[in-house]
């Protein structure tokens, strides 16, 4: 059970022969990109920086002495005395560097988040501290910053009919728990479909994708147990991971050395101080990691999870729905067992185009969680009209429905495709993995962030930017979400102003020269089937 003392994780040490050619047959076509920029980009990004924040500390020392007027709120004279509300850097940032980007986020919507969207246009006569609306709206721009992987957001009547009869039929709030008396049929016939979808024993659906991870994760762990927790993992991970009190440990993205290193450790030195076993030792990890595009290492993970007897929990928020070839999540992408994976969870929110999450795995599991998980406890139960969208959603994925099957994951995987080779023949630098549709396109420098997103939204291109703290102070990006209700023109028509807004703010940083034929590598798969 325990490693040897060579901490090198070849592909051969987890796999047998015969499943390493299968192995590498299916992820050398899943190439991920993390190039990094050239030095001068860091160095300026750093001046940039440093430049903003000294001149912030200049402007508090004019609001200190009366020559600048302070627009953020502030404690009242008799409270001086009380503990700050926020850290001080906290709202030295805010006053003095977000403040001055701030209407390049938040920005209100008037219309369905599909495709397109309409804006409602927005000015600020204080420099950003307030905004009003000046009555008038964007039409047609773009979405490309929206989780609509499959394009379910979507208003067509015909689609919808069974949404609206459900309404009329229950109404749109349950107003109860589903142990009291908001257990519907609809609500059973999903956790089935769902469990069927992903290939699980059983399953349970959340009315909140977030308390899906917080409020589950503390009813699987606890005091004396471990959870080793990707470095890049979501939020919702991490807060239900420190709700828990069990012990955790952070692991480099993807580095299957770090975690078995880590793995070694716990079985070997087992809890501080006293040393005795880890009641359970848990790994946490995203499918497709929503800030970075890349996508989990799966078949690794799985096989140092069997070998040093620990359980698995993996979060496809991003990518059931996304990947695959029948939408099945990364499970599907690698051809592993679900199976294998202990704890199943994603959300609604993303590829359904409806809300809420889910936890599927054996049935043991899922019934120990009706009566011990504080999301499925005290949480109302899952709107009406929300089951409904996601019982026809996930009908249409599966081809239940009498439409073709698998329509939209192929062109969503057709617009994911080629909109990253576009963007690497242009010479952007762009991280993830070739078949995730989450597509950061680097920016670095902070002020080039500011003005890519004005400029974007003035060619009717909604994009989302990404800075610091949210991003490592040197990369801040631009992440574009594609989805299959993107026409080619769509496509097209953003790939042509980014080309021209890449070339105005000198944001094509890429040293790589990519070709736009296939790679020749592909013409050798003949041999790993031997």
């Amino acid at each position: 059970m325990l490693a040897s003392s060579n901490a090198h994780l070849s592909p051969l040490t987890i796999f047998p022969p015969k499943a390493h050619c299968t192995f590498f047959k299916c992820w050398q076509h899943r190439h991920e990109s993390f190039e990094q920029a050239p030095m001068y980009v860091a160095v300026m990004t750093y001046l940039g920086f440093g430049i903003v924040t000294l001149f912030g500390y200049f402007r508090d020392f004019l609001r200190a002495v009366g020559l600048e007027k302070c627009h953020l709120a502030q404690e009242r004279e008799e409270q001086k005395d009380f503990v700050p509300l926020y850290q001080d850097f906290e709202n030295f940032y805010t006053r003095n560097l977000y403040m001055r980007v701030r209407d390049n986020w938040n920005r209100p919507i008037c219309s369905l988040p599909g495709p397109v969207f309409d804006l409602m246009e927005r000015v600020s006569d204080d420099y950003n501290w307030t905004f009003r609306l000046t009555g008038r709206t964007l039409h047609d721009v773009i979405n490309v910053g929206s989780y609509n992987y499959l394009g379910f957001a979507e208003n067509n009547a015909d689609f919808l009919k069974t949404v609206a009869d459900k309404t009329r039929q229950y109404g749109v709030g349950v107003c109860s728990t589903r142990q009291e008396v908001g257990n519907l049929g609809i609500h059973e016939e999903l956790e089935q479909l769902v469990a069927n979808f992903v290939g699980a024993e059983s399953s349970m659906t959340y009315g909140m994708g977030f308390a899906t991870n917080s409020m589950n994760i503390p009813a699987l762990v606890g005091k004396g147990c471990l959870i080793l927790s990707d470095e890049l993992n979501h939020t919702s991970l991490i807060l239900g991971a420190r709700l828990s009190g069990a012990t955790i440990r952070v692991f480099k993205h993807n580095n299957m050395h770090s975690l078995e290193k880590m793995l070694r450790d716990a079985v070997c030195s087992g809890q501080p101080r006293t040393h005795r076993p880890w009641k359970k030792i848990l790994i946490m990890v995203e499918g497709i990691y929503s800030m970075e595009g890349s996508v989990v290492r799966l078949p690794e993970i799985i096989a140092l999870k069997k070998k040093y007897k620990a359980y698995l929990y993996l979060d496809e928020a991003h990518s059931i729905g996304a990947v695959g070839p029948s939408g099945r999540g990364v499970t599907e992408l690698f051809g592993v067992d679900p199976a294998d994976v202990d704890v199943m969870m994603g959300t609604f929110t993303k590829s359904f185009g409806a809300a809420g999450g889910y936890i599927a795995g054996k049935k043991e599991l899922v019934d120990y969680l009706r009566s011990h998980s504080h999301s499925a406890v005290y949480a109302t139960a899952m709107s009406p009209p929300v089951t409904e969208q996601i019982l026809r959603a996930m009908k249409c994925i599966m081809g239940k429905d009498g439409s073709t099957e698998g329509e939209r994951i192929r062109q969503l995987a057709e617009n994911t495709r080629y909109f990253r080779a576009r963007l690497k023949e242009m010479g952007f630098i762009i991280y993830g993995n070739d078949d995730s549709p989450v597509v950061p396109i680097l920016l670095y420098m902070p002020g080039k962030v500011v003005a890519f997103a004005r400029e974007m939204l003035e060619r009717k291109i909604g994009v989302v930017v990404v800075g610091f703290p949210a991003t490592p102070i040197t990369e801040a990006r631009a992440r574009f979400c594609l989805s299959a209700a993107h026409t080619r023109d769509m496509l097209n028509q953003v790939l042509h102003h980014l080309n021209e807004v890449g070339d105005t703010l000198c944001l094509k940083f890429s040293r790589q020269k990519y070709s736009p034929q296939p790679d020749l590598a592909d013409e050798t798969d003949f041999e790993l089937d031997s």
